[in-house]
């Protein structure tokens, strides 16, 4: 991986850098750590360490950062599925 890509920081850091935005807003965003744009991609995963194989956890992406996002999840094996971002898909958490 470059330099250049962005991966998601810690969960505590990225909310407290966006933390003027509404739930509304948050909800939509890349997940990318910097990343503000349009969440345009669900990327669905889970930790099977640390996780039920039946649950998912979501980091949103957008088309910038959906290989990178995926990537990195894929290098882990915690990708599940990547489907279109709708506003209204189900999983247990959207990582802003």
């Amino acid at each position: 991986m470059s330099g250049q890509e962005q991966l998601p920081g810690d969960h505590h850091d990225r909310f407290q850098e966006i933390s003027a935005m509404s739930e509304q807003v948050l909800a939509s965003v890349c997940s990318a750590k910097g990343c503000g744009a349009s969440a345009r991609w669900a990327l669905l995963w889970n930790n099977p360490k640390i996780h039920t194989p039946d649950r998912r956890k979501t980091w949103l992406a957008c088309d910038q950062h959906k290989q990178s996002l995926s990537d990195f999840l894929g290098a882990r094996s915690f990708l599940r599925e990547v489907e279109p971002f709708t506003g209204e898909n189900n999983s247990d958490e959207h990582h802003g």
